[in-house]
């Protein structure tokens, strides 16, 4: 069961203070396979651990089982490469849940403007491109890329996209539009959930001239004709135009939608109610049972 603070009773999820545990006395919940030691992952964890040491301590669980042990919930990478580097001790936070599960899904990985930021952060503090590079294990030309990641991009298409996991080349298509039209791309983006590199030249690919920074520069995408470019524009602004539409709506039409269901989950609680249906309106009993199982799903 988790501590809770003296002072305000909320719940602590992880002990105080991290502790010095014995990588031997760490218990992982699943292997590691020799492919993924070979993985460009796994070689730039070693590569920072041995330039610049553990950022992120991994997360233990106290061996309800056993005194003196542990159980690995998040890091099983980083202590496998401690060990591989010949380390017996690892800086650990313990948790107090002993479930990865309900860790893990907690777990928010790094989303790139948010690495862009901690680059900046590096640099300002005096850490060349060079040392970050080697720590992360990449071309420091990757570095530069990634430090000038957000030139050229607005700051309200920067708010909408902070923690999306959107790739570099995406935000190289969103530098071609003019900031309103980086706006409109940018929530197109989050209402579609497709971050890719392919969607966002398809976004760049349906915008009018008028509303790219290189007006002069006629577009020209390959397989695609003038009569073909103009219906993508067409259909990008009434796909626009609808999803402003449905914006505005979406917050009321949300709430009445959680209010039927609730009163039909009600209503097929009673037996008495689901027995008349069944013998009556089965056609509606089967509509009303998918509504409630739609309910049951989202919560």
């Amino acid at each position: 069961m988790a501590r809770k603070s003296n002072a305000s009773g909320v719940a602590m999820g992880f002990e105080k203070a991290g502790i010095r545990v014995a990588i031997a006395n760490i218990r992982p919940l699943k292997a590691v396979p020799d492919t993924v030691k070979k993985s460009p992952k796994y070689l730039q964890i070693v590569a920072s651990i041995a330039d610049v040491g553990i950022i992120e301590p991994p997360v233990v669980a106290r061996d309800r089982g056993e005194r003196g042990k542990f159980l690995l919930l998040d890091g099983h990478l980083r202590i496998e490469a401690l060990k591989d580097m010949g380390e017996t001790e690892a800086t650990c936070l313990v948790s107090t849940d002993d479930e990865a599960f309900t860790y893990n899904k907690r777990v928010n990985r790094l989303a790139i403007i948010q690495e862009h930021k901690m680059i900046l952060k590096a640099i300002e503090r005096g850490v060349s491109e060079a040392r970050i590079a080697k720590a992360l294990n990449v071309d420091v030309e990757r570095i530069k890329v990634k430090r000038r990641l957000l030139d050229g991009i607005c700051p309200e298409a920067i708010e909408l996209l902070k923690d999306k996991h959107i790739g570099v080349n995406s935000f190289a298509e969103l530098r071609r539009m003019v900031p309103l039209r980086q706006i409109e791309a940018a929530e197109l983006m989050v209402a579609m959930n497709k971050y890719t590199i392919s969607y966002a030249k398809s976004l760049v690919a349906a915008t009018p001239i008028s509303q790219l920074l290189h007006t002069r520069r006629p577009k020209r995408v390959q397989g695609l004709s003038e009569d073909q470019m103009a219906l993508m524009e067409r259909e990008s602004a009434n796909l626009d135009r609808e999803f402003k539409i449905a914006e505005q709506s979406y917050g009321s039409d949300h709430l009445d939608l959680v209010l039927a269901k609730g009163y039909l989950a009600k209503l097929l609680g009673n037996a008495r109610v689901v027995r008349y249906l069944a013998q009556n309106a089965q056609e509606i009993l089967g509509e009303f049972q998918k509504l409630a199982d739609l309910e049951s799903s989202a919560a």
